[in-house]
């Protein structure tokens, strides 16, 4: 089993139902998926834009995780909300990955994406999945 399955199980089992990891090219203006658990709507290296916005700030240059626990709280930050919601997901996590050596020490190069049912990403399951993210960051980093 490859890192980002073990976290993608460990995920599953605390109800995170659809699962991403996505490495990011700032420089391409790009997000491209490394890992999907819904091949059919989230192709496995497919892209998105990467948007210079209140998201990137959060997560990509203050290395903080985003939740959004309701469609309301993600529409204005994903594009693809319409897909989010019509695949009856209502909140949604992303958790940055950081190098911890080499020329990317300390910038967020990658995130872990967590959809599930809405109002599930609370403060005590947040803490678990960082926890999760946290103790697998090297091997994820080392798939990318």
């Amino acid at each position: 089993m490859t890192p980002m399955q073990r976290l993608h199980q460990d995920c599953a089992a605390l109800g995170t139902i659809l699962f991403t990891v996505t490495s990011l090219d700032p420089a391409a203006g790009l997000s491209r998926r490394a890992y999907t658990s819904h091949p059919r709507d989230y192709p496995l290296q497919g892209t998105k834009p990467l948007e210079r916005d209140a998201w990137y700030d959060l997560c990509v240059v203050r290395a903080r995780p985003f939740v959004a626990n309701t469609p309301a709280a993600f529409r204005d930050h994903f594009f693809d909300h319409a897909l989010i919601e019509s695949l009856g997901l209502g909140s949604a996590c992303n958790l940055p990955l950081m190098p911890t050596g080499g020329p990317m020490a300390g910038h967020v190069t990658a995130t872990v994406n967590l959809l599930a049912d809405e109002g599930h990403f609370t403060e005590n399951r947040l803490r678990v999945y960082q926890a999760l993210v946290s103790d697998q960051s090297p091997a994820l980093l080392a798939c990318l």
